[in-house]
């Protein structure tokens, strides 16, 4: 999953008060395009797609399949800093579409959490690290200047000279 992904093909500038829906509906105005920055064998499947238990509904954004992996994703998109809460909502979501919609033949269920912005030691420390299914990934909505491109590979050089990830 590339990391970040670039949304600068939907139109939208940078602003803190786009909500998640703006850009979901974004994604879905631009599908084509998005299927191609998220890689091959993608297929789209359903937007806000309810699952239930006994007691609650819930609503994934984006429900995809990737016909190479043989696995459905989910996308949940995240305006702002993942939070642990994030990550924990995205884990269930997994687990549930897993039980409830993985048919035989069908590999274990991918979730992606689009977001704004990820603490590296959150990610480190939560059901992310190590884990196959589950990702975080940040988005921008422009293709950044080359000051930030700047700013953002010497931050990685600094962290990786540090030993941490």
């Amino acid at each position: 999953m590339r990391d970040p992904v670039l949304l600068d093909f939907y139109n939208l500038q940078e602003n803190p008060t786009y909500r998640e829906s703006d850009i979901e509906q974004a994604i879905i105005d631009n599908l084509q395009k998005f299927l191609l920055e998220l890689g091959k064998g993608f297929s789209f499947v359903a937007r806000q797609q309810r699952i239930n238990t006994e007691f609650s509904h819930y609503y994934i954004d984006l429900i995809f399949y990737n016909y190479i992996l043989k696995c459905f994703v989910l996308v949940d998109l995240k305006t702002g800093k993942l939070t642990h809460q994030d990550i924990g909502q995205m884990d269930m979501y997994v687990r549930m579409y897993d039980k409830l919609k993985r048919t035989e033949g069908d590999n274990p269920t991918v979730g992606i959490i689009l977001c704004e912005e990820k603490d590296r030691a959150e990610v480190k420390f939560s059901v992310l690290n190590d884990n196959g299914q589950l990702f975080a990934t940040k988005y921008k909505l422009y293709i950044p200047s080359e000051e930030e491109l700047i700013r953002e590979i010497t931050q990685i050089r600094t962290l990786m000279s540090s030993g941490q990830q």
